[in-house]
């Protein structure tokens, strides 16, 4: 199931962000790990956050998404292959068809899962938003314009 997340959810969200950083980002250098982390720990109780709830009502991934584009997508890697992800995705795809993500290229589970799922790459940035040199890929579902 997929719910609307408020500032509630930001613990377990941040707990699910951690556990799949640590399982697919080894490339980060600790200090950004924990520069990144800060960050995201702040910033989760005000976003806008959708919820991937398991039968239990358990939440087993996340999805930050804003104007037509996904901001994060995580999902806790105990349940990775459990369909988490891809119902996120689907929600942001019902909401907005020709939405946009982008993803570390460095994280091997990121392109492969939103290329498999009709996203098209449109551009590289050399650095991540913050100037790190993390290269971003950026994507756009379809057929760009």
């Amino acid at each position: 199931m997929i719910r609307p997340g408020g500032p509630a959810d930001a613990p377990r969200a941040f707990a699910i962000w951690r556990a799949a950083v640590e399982a697919t980002h080894g490339f980060l250098s600790d200090t950004d790990r924990d520069e990144i982390a800060a960050s995201v720990e702040a910033m989760l109780p005000r976003a806008p956050l959708w919820i991937a709830e398991d039968a239990n009502g358990g939440a087993q991934g996340f999805m930050i998404y804003a104007d037509g584009t996904i901001e994060a997508l995580f999902v806790d890697p105990s349940s990775h292959g459990q369909g988490f992800g891809s119902a996120l995705l689907a929600h942001a795809l019902s909401i907005e068809p020709a939405c946009r993500v982008d993803a570390n290229e460095q994280a091997d589970n990121a392109l492969p899962f939103y290329e498999a799922r009709g996203f098209t790459r449109i551009g590289r940035s050399a650095c991540d938003g913050d100037g790190r040199p993390y290269p971003i890929i950026h994507l756009q579902h379809g057929k760009p314009s």
